[in-house]
């Protein structure tokens, strides 16, 4: 039972988390979006730019901002480069990679996981 509560909390927060990008003005384009390299759980549009939300629930917002790991941003990237190749600009199109950490509070830390 712990697999199915774990997989509803990250259900969850990723509401939580959408619902506070809305409120700032972005459109849901997509949730759990799958690549050939994996899994980014949301991606949002505002003013021509894609975003792209890879969200950690977690106890406390440290734990939950140091859940993505080097080899996990880099298959964030590779799958958001694939999600552009669909968007009429390609790769050019404007965006950036947010981790939102998850406690009760939702944390955003703007294009962090950048290289």
């Amino acid at each position: 039972m712990s697999g199915k509560t774990t997989y509803l909390a990250g259900l969850s927060a990723e509401d939580q988390v959408a619902r506070l990008y809305e409120t700032h003005g972005y459109h849901v384009r997509t949730r759990r979006w799958r690549g050939r390299g994996g899994e980014i759980d949301l991606i949002f549009e505002k003013v021509a730019e894609i975003t792209f939300v890879e969200v950690k629930k977690s106890r406390d917002f440290d734990t939950a901002a140091s859940r993505v790991s080097c080899a996990q941003r880099a298959r964030i990237m590779q799958t958001g480069d694939q999600y552009l190749g669909l968007c009429p600009m390609g790769l050019a199109t404007p965006c950036r990679y947010d981790p939102a950490a998850f406690n009760q509070i939702v944390h955003i830390i703007e294009n962090a996981l950048l290289e």
